[in-house]
This record gives C-alpha cells, sequence and structure tokens, in this order.
C-alpha cells in the first residue's frame, strides 16, 4: 500500500490528461495552507515524475504481474514442509524491496516494474503460506474469527500507510513512506521466527491445556496435507469452482479500491497530501474492525446452529457484495458532496469485510486438508484479477476523467455481482470427497 498514497505525490498530476493541466502546486497541496517555497523545498528531496494514468495503472498492477506464478508452489511447499520459514522469508524479501523503491523509480519505470514484480512474488509467500498454520492451529469453530482476525492485520496495515503516508509525504518527502515502513517490515522479521511455530507441538511458550484442547479438537479433521493431489477430482468440483470463480470477481474490486483509493480523494475531491492519506485510511480501519466482528458473528451463529454453515458463508457474501457493490456505482452521483463520498467509501468497506466471513474462507471447510495448495490457487486467481484491473482502470481514467471513474466502478461491481451469482448456486461448506482420503490419480 505504500505506492498507493506515495504515488499521489510521485507524479506531476494525478487528474487525467482531460482535465485542466494544473500544476503540481495546485493538485498537490492546498495552496491556502502550504506556501510555495515550501513546496520547492519538496520537490528538490523528493521527485515527481511524468506518469500518465495509463502508466500510473500499469506501475499499481505489476505488484500482481508475476504473483500468479508463485501461489500454488508457495501453498503446496508450505503445507508440506511448514509455512514458518516460508512466510519470514517472503515477508523479509518483501520488506527489502520496499527500501530499494524510490531508488528504482528514479532508474526508471522498467526497473520500478521489475521490482515492483519480484516484490509481490514475495508477499504471496506471505499471504499463501500463513493458511497452513491456521489449519494446524484454528479449531473449526474458532476458525472465521481467528482468520479473519488475523486477515484484519492487512486492513490495519493499510490504514495505517495511508494515515501516516500522506504526512510524510507532506512533510518529508514521499521516499520517506518507503524508508520508515520497509524498515518496520525488516524489524517484524526478527519477532517472526522466535514466536512463530508451525504447529502447537512444537511451540515453546504454550501452555498444556491449550495445547491440548487444539489438538483434540482437531483430531477429528483429517487436516495432514499428503504428498499426491486429487487434481482431476478439484477440476470436476463445482463447489471449488464457485469459490475460485468468486475470489476473481470479488478481489477486482478490492485491488482497484485498495490501488485507486487515495488517487481518487485525491484527484476528484482534490485534497491534499495529508488530508488524502487520513481520507484514504478511513475505510481501511472499519474494514479493519467489521472483519473481526463478520468473524465472531459468523463463529457464533454456528456454534449455536442457528444457521448450516453454508447458510453462514453464502448470506456474508450476499451482502458484503450487493452492499459494496451498490454503494460504490452510487459514487458518482454524490462526488461533488466530500462529506457523503467518504460515508459510501466507509460503507463499502465496512460491507465488503462480510466477504472475509463468506466465500473468501470457504476454501478451509471443503478441503482443509489442502487448504495450503487451495489458497495458493485461490491467490492465482485473486493476482489475475490484481494485474488486470488497476490496469483497466487507469486505461479508462486516462480515456475520460470524469466518466471513466464511474466506468471503472460499474465494470467493477458488474464482475463482482457475477460472482456472488455463481457462489450463490454451486457454493458448498462441507468437506468434499477428494479431501477426505489419499488418491493416488495426480493428473
Amino acid at each position: 500500500m505504500n505506492l498507493s498514497i506515495a504515488i499521489t505525490a510521485m507524479v506531476n498530476s494525478t487528474a487525467a490528461p482531460s482535465q485542466p493541466n494544473g500544476s503540481t502546486d495546485v493538485l498537490l497541496t492546498n495552496p491556502q495552507d502550504y506556501s510555495n517555497g515550501t513546496l520547492k523545498e519538496l520537490d528538490e528531496v523528493a521527485p515527481t515524475y511524468d506518469w500518465s494514468p495509463e502508466i500510473q495503472g500499469v506501475i499499481l498492477s505489476s505488484l500482481n504481474y508475476g504473483s500468479f506464478l508463485a501461489p500454488i508452489p508457495t501453498g503446496y511447499v508450505a503445507g508440506v514442509f511448514g509455512a514458518k520459514y516460508v512466510v519470514g522469508v517472503g515477508l523479509f524479501i518483501s520488506s527489502i524491496l520496499t527500501l530499494l523503491i524510490p531508488l528504482a523509480a528514479d532508474a526508471g519505470v522498467a526497473l520500478l516494474i521489475v521490482l515492483r514484480v519480484v516484490q509481490g512474488i514475495a508477499q504471496v509467500m506471505v499471504l499463501t503460506g500463513q493458511y497452513s498454520i491456521w489449519v494446524k492451529w484454528a479449531p473449526p469453530l474458532e476458525r472465521s474469527q481467528l482468520t479473519t482476525i488475523a486477515g484484519s492485520g492487512s486492513m490495519l496495515g493499510t490504514f495505517i500507510v495511508l494515515l501516516v503516508g500522506g504526512l510524510l509525504c507532506q512533510t518529508i518527502g514521499w521516499p520517506y513512506v518507503f524508508y520508515i515502513f520497509g524498515g518496520i517490515g525488516c524489524a517484524c522479521c526478527l519477532l517472526w521466527f522466535p514466536l512463530v511455530s508451525d504447529d502447537p507441538g512444537n511451540h515453546p511458550f504454550i501452555s498444556t491445556g491449550e495445547k491440548r484442547y487444539i489438538m483434540c479438537s482437531l483430531a477429528q479433521q483429517d487436516s495432514s496435507p499428503g504428498w499426491s493431489l486429487p487434481i482431476k477430482a478439484m477440476l470436476q468440483s463445482l463447489p471449488l469452482w464457485a469459490i475460485l470463480v468468486s475470489y476473481f470477481c470479488e478481489y477486482w474490486l478490492f485491488y482497484t479500491i485498495m490501488a485507486y483509493t487515495p488517487t481518487y480523494i485525491s484527484s476528484v475531491l482534490q485534497a491534499n497530501l495529508r488530508d488524502s492519506g487520513i481520507l484514504s485510511a478511513l475505510p481501511f480501519v472499519v474494514g479493519c474492525i467489521c472483519i473481526i466482528l463478520a468473524g465472531l458473528l459468523a463463529d457464533f451463529l454456528h456454534s449455536r446452529k442457528i444457521f448450516k454453515l453454508i447458510t453462514i458463508r453464502k448470506l456474508f457474501t450476499a451482502i458484503g457484495v450487493l452492499f459494496s457493490s451498490g454503494i460504490l456505482v452510487a459514487l458518482h452521483w454524490v462526488r461533488y458532496s466530500h462529506s457523503t463520498t467518504m460515508a459510501f467509501l466507509v460503507l463499502s468497506s465496512a460491507s465488503s469485510s462480510l466477504c472475509e466471513a463468506g466465500v473468501l474462507v470457504n476454501f478451509l471447510d471443503i478441503a482443509p486438508r489442502y487448504s495450503g495448495f487451495l489458497k495458493g490457487l485461490l491467490q492465482v486467481f485473486a493476482h489475475i484479477a490484481g494485474a488486470i484491473s488497476p490496469t483497466a482502470a487507469g486505461f479508462f481514467i486516462n480515456q475520460d476523467s470524469e466518466l471513466g471513474w464511474k466506468n471503472v466502478f460499474l465494470l467493477a461491481a458488474a464482475i463482482n455481482i457475477s460472482g456472488l451469482v455463481f457462489y450463490l448456486i454451486f457454493g458448498q461448506a462441507e468437506v468434499q470427497d477428494w479431501a477426505k482420503e489419499q488418491t493416488f490419480t495426480h493428473f
């Protein structure tokens, strides 16, 4: 997320060419708040680049260009050999590359894109590997809340980066966004390796009671990964395809919002860098809270047997998709009201967070044994969406600065709702037959 907020300061203009060709001073800061002298000082410390909206879309998408190649081998290796080192190494590589982004941007767009591609592959190791850990740590009745609490960290990180990043860009220059948060990532690696274990049995600090509780709750569940994969059965599984299609559709919208919220607020609402960061952060902190609440509510409904598990998954997914899509489509008609626009962005983030306790965790229900591999497979579809959606958004915005945003949100909503329909028809929550026993049919 560093680049999403920093790019508003890295470019000469975040507006499309069809808008008045205003100066950096007009678009990126409020001239009533900051003097021209301050802007010139910042320009000397932090250079700006002549990147069109289309090039910006390519740069923002590049994180996902190579990512779709990595999830399946990463998930499989993490499932077989353990995820601790896979996740730790991925976090370290991604953090080091974050520190190098300012140098890469100075060297040219091509090098920056290459660095982002490699960084995306490293981040796949983090996102995919962690689910292999949860299979061995999360009791079935607590799975939704534990995975959503952990997953909310990405929203919390986004909130902090946007909140602080805008202020850093406005005061000491955009390169420090990458230096500070890249350094924090390296520091987190020092905590990860001594504090994390692949399973409760090998953890040095866990109490005997907690270890016994977790292992007993998982004893009846065949979640131990095997070397063989029932590829043919997976390809023929409509419940699995329902999740895969939904992942692609929901992450199309997700990556569009993640990449372009700061740019939208900066260009459409004409906010300065500091305010753009603060306003961009609001939807994500609300999303972080709602992800946790959604997981708690889903597990409550499941443990009390109020609804069947598949009903919970579909209900949460339907509410999340329909509300978030409808709100985003309406953004075009409320763009002249800053308060209404921000309220809509916050409501969209809050409602879409419900999907984290719906379809986005459903793969753990149908095949816990192959969770690492399936998370990798799902990430392939998610990263393909991430590789296309910001690029498509940049293209639309480059064609027409006003109607372009409308088309971006309309397309995202249409794709998201299509995925929901497919999931509502074919989605299931029971462990599938191909995930219950070892098979020796590979391909």
